[in-house]
């Protein structure tokens, strides 16, 4: 049986000059969506790609059987599931820890070094993820009216509230947890289980929120 492999429309050309586009197959699944919205993320931070030759990096899950390929061509990057060609660098990441590298093959110095970096965008400030969360997460059936996020400073108590109406729903953590989880970078349902974020609002809504920040991490 021969595997056959569709790369579809960029998900992202966030180079203004088109230097990179980002590409992924079309019904991709969730580790490819996750890293094609992290280098996206990063090259418009950015983080810079070889701009000649081509380059193999294979990405494993280290709790899943998900494994993705990273290829940089030319300027481009596409990223598909599996590993069917022969890889530069291998890196084995924690899904759960913005892909944290748990163990990496090393091969190329350079382009490991440009593979976690592509893996690793740095967060935006949490007001403004909250924003860009809440623009995003408006689309999603049953969504509340507002976002209330709370957070805990060096000069007290921080909220910052998005959208308008009479529903409401609370999220409430650390500042560096809430940029992650209103940018995708971490997902929601993990860092309520850290015990580090707290949440109020009914049952429906938080599932309605889950859906939101699944929207968000995946870019779906």
């Amino acid at each position: 049986m021969t595997e056959t492999t569709t790369i579809g429309p960029p998900v992202h050309e966030p180079n203004a000059r088109g230097a990179t586009a980002v590409r992924i197959e079309d019904d991709a699944i969730p580790i490819v969506r996750l890293l094609g919205r992290t280098i996206t993320d990063s090259i418009r931070a950015g983080v810079s790609v070889p701009q000649a030759g081509e380059s193999v990096i294979v990405v494993r899950s280290s709790d899943t059987p998900q494994t993705a390929t990273i290829t940089l061509s030319d300027g481009a990057i596409a990223v598909a599931a599996g590993a069917f060609v022969e890889s530069h660098v291998t890196l084995t990441v924690d899904m759960n820890r913005r892909l944290a590298v748990v163990e990496t093959s090393a091969a190329e110095d350079d382009l490991a070094a440009t593979a976690i970096a592509l893996l690793s965008p740095p967060l935006p400030h949490w007001k403004t993820a909250a924003e860009s969360f809440w623009d995003s997460a408006r689309s999603v059936p049953g969504i509340p009216d507002m976002l209330v996020a709370i957070t805990e400073g060096p000069d007290g108590i921080d909220q910052h509230v998005v959208g308008e109406g009479d529903t409401h729903y609370v999220i409430a953590g650390p500042p560096d947890l809430l940029a992650g989880v209103f940018s995708g970078a971490d997902d929601l349902i993990t860092a309520l289980s850290s015990g580090l974020m707290g949440v109020r609002g009914t049952f429906s809504q938080l599932s309605v929120l889950v859906a939101a920040s699944w929207k968000v991490r995946y870019d779906v």
